[in-house]
């Protein structure tokens, strides 16, 4: 039996509320008390001096590619475990886009074993449809007994609106929520960026913010029909986050996620660069602007990394050409901290439940809490040190980001699995 005593750091829970200076005690895997120690704690317990620092409870993801099986070459879930917990994070939710696709229970218990080995807890999201191809429901139901959290099709949104509302109606007969990618593919009709001003002086095509805003409505407007719990993946445009606010006042069961990347950036930075090339496309500032107003109005649950690991070769063909998305699980924290915290837009505990019970209540996870009784899951952080990004460095098997070189102000410093230091600085 493993005991841990972390002392002296600034204890910040947002599932509850707590935010003093005390000492935390773990034993065999489970925070035993906050504050005054256990009854026969054992004294010669492991102990971590936290002073000057904040302890949390582990950050939660609920968008990460980790590519395991089938891509084990750009990132595997060993790789992207240790990524996850150098980035504060204790659970990572990832996406069905492997090959063969997670639509059965065979590859969910594959993804569960595997995750055995890594890091960090690792929750498979299923798909939606077979292949992710819209042509059949997938296995719902047993892929919900072998582990799967959620389902989504990802990348690879659902376009056929029958079989949509038959796999809502389905989760949410087994209780499971939907995540869901929102492109009118028709609309964006192979755009690489967003469509405006910066698009027309590129020469690049552009996809419409309607394309997001489309499905996000005909996607409410299912979950009104069917009830299920619905949860918009990497929202980025104004006009889709109005919608899910007036959705929530009128009690529909929705929750939405944004990324670190559209909050800190907008598509007036993108050059000819295929570290800027994501989905949804960086946006205009109005947009940016819209959802940092809507996390301080509490409108946004989660910041979810959506992590994207790409083969360096991939990234550096033509922009038109090389495939969407950046690695952030590294940067996540950090990025977030500098755009939302040290800009005084919200208060630290808001931005901690962004990455903690937020998430972990968006899709019903036993995570995200820091109290007596709760899984010894646990990061360090510092807010105040400098230091800049070396993505060389990164312990991803991917190199595929905008923030190379960037200097952050506030880190993490460890971070605790199971009352086991899985990863610290140094």
């Amino acid at each position: 039996m493993s005991s841990l005593m972390i002392e002296n750091g600034r204890v910040v829970d947002p599932a509850t509320g707590f935010d003093a200076v005390a000492n935390v005690y773990v034993e065999n895997r489970t925070v035993m008390a906050i504050g005054e120690a256990p009854p026969n704690f054992p004294p010669d317990a492991t102990r971590i001096n936290a002073a000057g620092l904040v302890v949390a409870p582990g950050f939660v993801d609920l968008h990460a590619h980790l590519r395991e099986p089938g891509f084990d070459h750009v990132e595997s879930i060993e790789t992207g475990s240790l990524a996850a917990a150098a980035g504060g994070f204790t659970t990572v939710c990832c996406m069905p886009d492997t090959k063969p696709v997670n639509d059965n229970a065979a590859i969910t218990r594959y993804i569960i074993e595997r995750a055995r080995e890594g890091s960090v807890h690792v929750r498979p999201v299923g798909a939606i449809s077979k292949g992710m191809l819209n042509e059949e429901v997938a296995a719902i139901g047993t892929m919900r007994e072998a582990g799967a959290v959620a389902i989504s099709d990802d990348g690879s949104p659902v376009m056929n609106a029958r079989l949509m509302r038959r796999a809502m109606q389905l989760a949410r007969d087994f209780g499971m929520p939907v995540m869901t990618d929102c492109e009118d593919q028709s609309l964006a009709g192979g755009g690489v960026v967003h469509e405006g001003l910066t698009s027309t002086r590129m020469g690049l095509r552009g996809i419409p913010a309607l394309a997001e805003d489309v499905i996000t409505l005909r996607n409410l407007q299912l979950a009104r029909d069917t009830g299920v719990n619905l949860h918009i993946s990497h929202l980025s445009t104004a006009r889709s986050l109005r919608w899910v606010k007036d959705a929530r006042e009128q009690g529909l069961p929705v929750t939405c996620e944004v990324t670190p990347h559209h909050l800190a950036l907008t598509d007036e930075i993108l050059q000819y660069d295929g570290n800027h090339k994501v989905k949804p496309p960086l946006r205009p500032p109005p947009d940016r602007d819209a959802l940092r107003q809507g996390i301080a109005e509490g409108w946004i649950d989660a910041i979810a990394t959506d992590h994207q690991p790409h083969a360096g070769s991939d990234k550096m063909q033509e922009f038109d050409r090389c495939p969407f998305g950046i690695q952030g699980l590294e940067t996540a924290f950090a990025l977030s901290l500098e755009t939302l915290y040290h800009n005084h837009l919200i208060p630290l505990t808001r931005l901690l439940s962004l990455f903690t019970i937020g998430p972990a209540k968006a899709l019903g996870l036993a995570c995200g809490r820091l109290e007596a009784g709760s899984r010894a899951d646990i990061v360090l952080l510092n807010l105040d040190s400098w230091w800049q990004y070396d993505v060389n460095q990164s312990l991803s098997k991917s190199k595929n980001t905008p923030f190379h070189g960037r200097y952050f102000q506030g880190r993490v410093v460890m971070t605790i699995v199971d009352g086991k230091t899985v990863w610290q600085l140094g």
